[in-house]
């Protein structure tokens, strides 16, 4: 899976990860370090060190299309590819403007949000008295980025040499 990702949308610099046995195994420790990535683990016990897989995990369990059970390997299958493609390309997430994360992150964002600013503008001055107010409509803030761990900042130089 990280050799399919990764060969999609590059190398990242840290991978971080809950202490699940796929994530701690020889043998994808083997690969991140061949690829010099940095591995980051959750705190043992501590869900919420990890708050967009807890989240994504949250919205999973909790999807009213989520089964008691799978009939098969192959139904659990299906079942993860459509709602993977449902929450990564339709389901808006308050937390980034109430885009979608593909909007985010192939750039579409700040597009769409100003489409969105001009719709509703065009909606308050054909239909004024659908709104409480006369204040511009508000358009959620996309985020400038988000980490689970930011990277430290940088030393300050000391006589044009980095520390």
């Amino acid at each position: 899976m990280m050799k399919e990702i990764f060969g999609v949308h590059g190398v990242p610099q840290v991978v971080h990860a809950d202490r699940g046995t796929s994530m701690t195994s020889k043998t994808v420790a083997a690969l991140l370090s061949d690829l010099e990535v940095t591995r980051s683990h959750s705190r043992p016990k501590v869900s919420n060190d990890n708050p967009y897989s807890e989240a994504w995990f949250k919205t999973l369990k909790y999807a009213p299309t989520f089964p008691e059970r799978f009939g098969a390997l192959a139904d659990a299958q299906g079942f993860l590819a459509d709602f993977v493609q449902w929450y990564n390309h339709e389901h808006r997430h308050s937390g980034i403007g109430l885009h979608s994360p593909a909007d985010v992150h192939y750039g579409l964002a700040a597009a769409k949000s100003t489409d969105r600013c001009a719709t509703l503008t065009l909606a308050r001055a054909a239909n004024p008295e659908r709104f409480s107010t006369s204040n511009p409509p508000k358009i959620l803030h996309l985020p400038d980025s988000a980490w689970i761990n930011p990277p430290l900042p940088a030393e300050p130089a000391v006589d044009g040499h980095a520390a």
